[in-house]
């Protein structure tokens, strides 16, 4: 298994973890009012969960959904970061998003890089 398989696989459990409870945790909607995005909550658990479920389906069938996902995953993580900055929240609780950002980056290059 080479590291983008071991990238891929990371990322596509986390955001189905994630996606998840975006949908049904108390702490996630606790942290969406807090950030001041409590409407978006919902659309965000779905986007989470169908990048998920993209990031695996491309990788088995159709590498082009990889690279959708991967990009659309990457903006969220990166608007997720931006969300933390505005709220001023500490390094531990933004640096996950900043580093789920990158690892989604890294996926989006390498598939940019197979497909075309």
């Amino acid at each position: 298994m080479n590291i983008l398989n071991i990238v891929l696989t990371l990322s596509s459990v986390s955001f189905l973890f994630y996606g998840i409870n975006c949908l049904f945790s108390r702490k996630m909607k606790y942290e969406f009012t807090r950030f001041g995005l409590e409407n978006q909550r919902v659309m965000t658990g779905y986007f989470q969960l169908f990048g998920a479920l993209g990031l695996g389906i491309g990788y088995f069938f159709f590498p082009l959904l990889t690279f959708i996902s991967s990009v659309g995953l990457t903006i969220l993580m990166f608007s997720g970061f931006a969300v933390r900055i505005k709220i001023k929240d500490n390094i531990s609780q933004s640096l996950p998003s900043l580093m789920f950002a990158l690892l989604n980056l890294f996926i989006s290059i390498e598939y940019y890089y197979l497909l075309f």
